[in-house]
């Protein structure tokens, strides 16, 4: 989905700051740089790359997906959820003059900078970064990679030092087409949190294949997979995969093995029909559970009545 929206200011966003930083939960609006060159993937479509089955920009969209307002600096294309859309003039100036671009249609406090690139960024890094900004007199907080190198693009920024940072290079400068992010960042006070995986970027094909391998290792398969499969279907519930994974096992063991897949989906539509929240599916669960060690008991002669389980 796509906002199409003219360009221009959204609403402001209220802020519930306190002292000098933003308060837990303050509104952030988040900008994310998608419409560079990818000249070491051969000019490929980075963004619309797909790791686990989602593509880069969704993937880091999913984790600003609470900011007031996204702008996506780039050219508009189909996304997971709604975004604004900006570009720098001309397009191609670079990742200073698109900051700018996307910058001018915020208006929250604190902006949450990303690039397009990021597989393994979370909410939880997000938050992080909010949370060092918070509890720092810094214009900004961001992340260095697992070689201590600044990654400016994984970064929660004060909106207002941002835009007279950018303000002021852009007069010393002649103007931002074609600057260096560190021509910018030079010019702020920055605490840093260090996070190699979060900040791993891909830049080259290699990388791509690193991070579709990385997530298919046993101990990232299945969240990766119940989330594409939520992007996928438009789901936005939390479910416990555990409590589904007891159940199917129950099922699995007491009953048939083939009856496990075919009584979670019997689980989901119960839930649907009722709340259709992560409580009824736990409830259902729950249910489908017991059920199942009564069906293991009464099959295997340990009830001594029709009734016992």
């Amino acid at each position: 989905m796509t906002d199409n929206a003219p360009a221009g200011p959204p609403p402001a966003a209220s802020s519930e700051s306190s002292g000098s930083g933003p308060a837990a939960g303050a509104p952030y609006d988040a900008v994310v740089l998608a419409g560079g060159g990818a000249r070491r993937l051969g000019g490929a479509d980075k963004p619309g790359v797909r790791v686990g089955g989602r593509a880069l920009l969704d993937r880091v969209l999913a984790a600003c997906a609470d900011a007031a307002t996204t702008v996506v600096v780039a050219d508009p294309r189909a996304t997971a959820r709604p975004v604004r859309w900006a570009r720098e003039e001309p397009a191609g100036g670079g990742p200073v003059a698109a900051l700018d671009a996307g910058l001018r249609l915020t208006t929250a406090e604190y902006a949450v900078v990303l690039s397009a690139d990021l597989p393994f960024l979370g909410a939880d890094t997000v938050h992080r970064l909010l949370a060092a900004l918070r509890d720092s007199d810094a214009d900004g907080a961001m992340l260095t990679d697992d070689d201590g190198r600044d990654q400016p693009l994984v970064a929660a920024y004060r909106t207002a030092s941002l835009r007279g940072a950018l303000a002021d290079l852009a007069t010393d400068r002649g103007g931002l087409t074609g600057l260096p992010l560190r021509r910018l960042t030079g010019a702020l006070r920055l605490t840093r949190l260090t996070d190699p995986l979060a900040s791993f970027d891909c830049d080259t094909w290699e990388d791509i294949a690193h991070a579709r391998a990385r997530i298919r290792e046993h101990g990232h398969v299945l969240n990766e997979w119940i989330t594409a499969v939520k992007n996928e279907l438009g789901i936005e519930l939390d479910v416990d995969t555990r409590v589904l994974l007891d159940a199917a096992r129950d099922v699995a063991h007491g009953v048939a093995r083939p009856a496990a897949p075919l009584t979670t989906f019997l689980i989901g539509y119960a839930a649907a029909q009722g709340r259709g929240d992560a409580e009824s599916i736990a409830e259902a669960s729950a249910k489908v559970a017991d059920l199942a060690v009564r069906w293991e008991a009464e099959h295997s002669g340990d009830g001594s009545a029709p009734d016992a389980g």
